[in-house]
């Protein structure tokens, strides 16, 4: 099924188009021309077909093939992968674009029930691969070199045998999933149907997130105040939500026996569930000498006795209020791009040409940003709520970065080219990082200096210690939810508990923000994505290092990386670079990046 992710970027988050140029909107033509077209209709019928065709040639079979006729099998499945593929991002792509028009909701609803109900007779496929004699398999790898480059996904489908269930209970999950989908769609509705006024401004969530990035404080307090009353009077409706995913998570995790709640996040992830626990415990470590230290010089920057909530993502005294056009942000993350290597900067450039952008805040489009890459014969397409603040550059960055990603690993096919969620934030963090170094390279003031540290390491901090007490609030969601219905009292709890621990002695928190983990969409999407930032970020910090430290030849171990796609472990991805994640000291190094930033800052104040 579909499922696009929305980076957690609320610091990033913007709204209305004003004196930001012509803002690009998505043509998705390259994916179907309109619901009516007749190339969808034709997929719809061929999917079904091929899906029956499917099941009568191979169920039951498997056990029986060679290695050519499985090659032939994990090729065919291949294809209908691509074709739903298809399918689902046309529907769900014209879907975030107006989340509150009832027909697109619709569409989109009946394209999922179809692609499902085509696809119910393939659910025997993984479940028989997994009854599959390993030693026989290793014996087709080496007899069949084309066989062996699938060996990756069927040892990720294998992954999942200790938790397979029988056939048919798996039929009646795969047939089930839709229900779950309509929970998601329920908290995207509500999101996006959510109206803040604000100084009689009636606003949408992008629109009031963005003005707690607002030089004016009092505008900030407004904008807090009203994000919490509006949470609050829906907060039942979120609670209910959360409530309804968790439990059907706890059922359907009991009824497989996995260990913990983490397991099929750390599973589908193909990450070992030490290296998240290394991950998480060094960051908390971190979190005194990270966002507790940097909060305490913002304080002071602030000329503040206490900050508020309001104040976290406040810009700096000295810092110009300034909006940056398109064509300005356009031409900043192109120059970085084509800086590190030209190659970069020609993959990127058709985003901006042919209409793979949607760039513009309308009522009724989703939150957030994201890339999403469709399927391995068309193109990535990139959303973003734009509006003109420098960190929307660094937004622009980021998805870019995915975009190029996802074009460079196309070329390993649809089985091959998904990236686990750990190393998916590789290229876009990375495309970030680039953006910085060339702004900070260009800065002509000691106080322009500042302003672009403390805006990068705000940036690390939300994407590291925050997405860490986002992946800490969840370990204490589900497992309290497995004792358990949860009141919304119970779950503001659970958040309070985490923020400040990790943002440190510097806030108060003002009544209303216990209910801010309403908004955050993976929570809902995708239970326990949000480690993922926190490892991108520290991948990046540890590679960027070795750039620094050693530059030739570094670009072509970079491309190879992202070429690679899901097709190797990310053990054996960062080998060439010298990096081993499952190493304690891998994260310690990534963090210290930013506490020599903080570092910098601090010397300023002398």
């Amino acid at each position: 099924m579909l499922n696009l992710p929305f980076p957690v970027r609320d610091a990033n988050a913007s709204s209305g188009n004003r004196n930001l140029g012509q803002l690009p909107e998505w043509d998705l033509s390259d994916l179907y021309t309109s619901e009516k077209a007749p190339e969808l209709k034709r997929d719809l019928d061929w999917l079904h077909s091929a899906c029956a065709e499917f099941a009568t040639d191979y169920e039951g079979k498997l056990a029986t093939l060679d290695a050519a006729g499985l090659l032939e099998c994990i090729r065919r499945d291949e294809a209908i992968s691509t074709t739903a593929g298809r399918i689902m991002s046309y529907a769900g792509l014209r879907y975030y674009q107006l989340t509150t028009d009832g027909g697109r909701a619709k569409f989109m609803s009946d394209c999922q029930e179809k692609v499902t109900n085509s696809t119910t007779p393939l659910v025997f496929f993984s479940l028989e691969l997994n009854r599959l004699d390993e030693g026989a398999l290793t014996a087709m790898y080496a007899e069949n070199a084309d066989l062996a480059r699938y060996k990756p996904v069927l040892d990720r489908i294998r992954a999942m045998k200790p938790y397979q269930l029988s056939d048919e209970l798996e039929k009646f999950l795969h047939d089930l999933g839709v229900v779950g989908d309509a929970w998601e769609r329920l908290f995207d509705e509500t999101i996006a149907g959510l109206t803040f006024t604000v100084d009689g401004d009636d606003l949408t969530i992008e629109g009031t997130l963005n003005l707690l990035t607002e030089q004016d404080r009092a505008k900030r307090e407004s904008a807090a105040r009203e994000l919490a009353r509006v949470f609050g009077e829906n907060i039942r409706t979120f609670a209910r939500v959360h409530n309804t995913q968790a439990k059907e998570k706890e059922v359907i995790d009991r009824w497989r026996k996995m260990p913990t709640a983490q397991t099929g996040r750390h599973l589908s992830n193909d990450v070992e569930p030490e290296v998240v626990e290394a991950l998480r415990n060094a960051v908390v470590a971190a979190y005194p000498k990270l966002s507790h230290r940097y909060y305490e010089l913002k304080r002071k920057w602030l000329g503040l006795e206490r900050m508020q909530v309001w104040d976290r993502n406040a810009p700096l005294p000295m810092e110009a209020t300034r909006l940056v056009d398109w064509d300005e942000a356009r031409d900043t993350v192109m120059g970085a791009y084509a800086a590190f290597d030209p190659r970069m900067a020609d993959l990127a450039q058709p985003f901006f040409e042919r209409g793979w952008i949607d760039a513009g805040v309308k009522p009724g489009k989703a939150p957030g940003a994201f890339a999403h890459p469709t399927v391995t014969t068309v193109h990535p397409y990139v959303m973003l709520n734009y509006l003109g603040k420098p960190r929307d550059v660094m937004t622009l960055a980021h998805e870019l970065g995915h975009g190029v990603h996802q074009r460079l690993a196309a070329d390993q096919g649809e089985l091959l080219s998904s990236t686990p969620l750990t190393l998916a934030e590789t290229a876009s963090v990375f495309g970030e990082m680039l953006t910085f170094r060339r702004m900070l390279a260009g800065a002509q003031t000691q106080a322009e200096r500042k302003v672009l540290l403390a805006g990068k390491v705000e940036d690390m901090i939300n994407t590291v210690v925050r997405q860490i007490a986002f992946y800490d609030f969840e370990c204490k969601l589900h497992a309290a939810r497995r004792e358990g219905e949860l009141t919304p009292d119970d779950i503001n709890a659970l958040w309070m508990s985490v923020q400040a621990q990790s943002l440190g002695e510097a806030f108060d928190f003002m009544d209303g923000y216990e209910t801010f983990w309403a908004y955050i969409p993976h929570f809902i999407h995708s239970p326990f994505y949000v480690y993922a930032y926190a490892f991108g970020d520290g991948l990046v910090n540890a590679l960027y290092a070795v750039y620094e430290e050693n530059p030739d030849g570094f670009q072509d171990k970079y491309f190879d990386l992202l070429k690679a796609g899901g097709s190797k472990h990310h053990k054996e991805l960062l080998a060439p670079f010298g990096l081993d994640a499952s190493d304690p000291a891998f994260w310690d190094k990534g963090l210290s990046m930013i506490s020599g930033m903080i570092d910098e800052l601090e010397a300023m104040e002398g």
